[in-house]
C-alpha cells in the first residue's frame, strides 16, 4: 500500500523545482485566474521575498515566503508541487543558522537581513609533476 502511494506521489511531483532553503531570497511566479462574466483570464504574478520556513515532505511540502511592502510584512505559504506555482527562481542565497526564521517578523529594515552565503571556492587543479626532470640548456 505504501509503495502504491509513493508511486502516485512521484507521478504528481514537479521535477523542475530548484534547491533552496530558509534564508534564500526567491521569486515565486503564481498563476492567478481572473473571472469576469464569461471571460476567464490567467495571468502570472511574481511574489519575491525571503524563505522563512519549509515544512512537510513529498506532495505535502510547503514553504513560506515573507516580504515587507510599504512597511507592512506580508507572508504567503505555497505548496511546493502545486499547479498554481508556475516557477520558483532563487535570486540570492542566504546563510542563516536556523531552520525557521520566524524571528524576522519582529525585525525591521537592516536588522531583518540574512547573511549571504559565500560560495565555496574550489582549489585550482594542480598539474601532476613530471618525475624525470628535463635537462636545461642541452639541445
Amino acid at each position: 500500500m505504501a509503495d502504491l502511494l509513493r508511486q502516485i506521489e512521484e507521478e504528481h511531483k514537479k521535477s523542475d523545482t530548484p534547491d533552496f532553503q530558509p534564508g534564500d531570497t526567491v521569486r515565486v511566479a503564481v498563476r492567478i485566474t481572473e473571472v469576469s462574466g464569461e471571460e476567464q483570464r490567467v495571468r502570472v504574478q511574481p511574489f519575491e521575498g525571503v524563505v522563512i520556513a519549509r515544512r512537510g515532505s513529498g506532495l505535502n511540502e510547503t514553504f513560506t515566503v515573507r516580504r515587507v511592502t510599504h512597511g507592512v510584512g506580508v507572508e504567503r505559504t505555497f505548496p511546493l508541487h502545486s499547479p498554481t506555482v508556475d516557477s520558483i527562481e532563487v535570486t540570492r542565497s542566504g546563510h542563516p543558522r536556523r531552520a525557521k526564521l520566524y524571528y524576522l517578523r519582529n525585525r525591521m529594515g537592516r536588522e531583518a537581513r540574512v547573511r549571504e552565503r559565500v560560495p565555496a571556492e574550489k582549489p585550482a587543479p594542480t598539474e601532476p609533476a613530471d618525475e624525470t626532470p628535463e635537462p636545461e640548456g642541452e639541445e
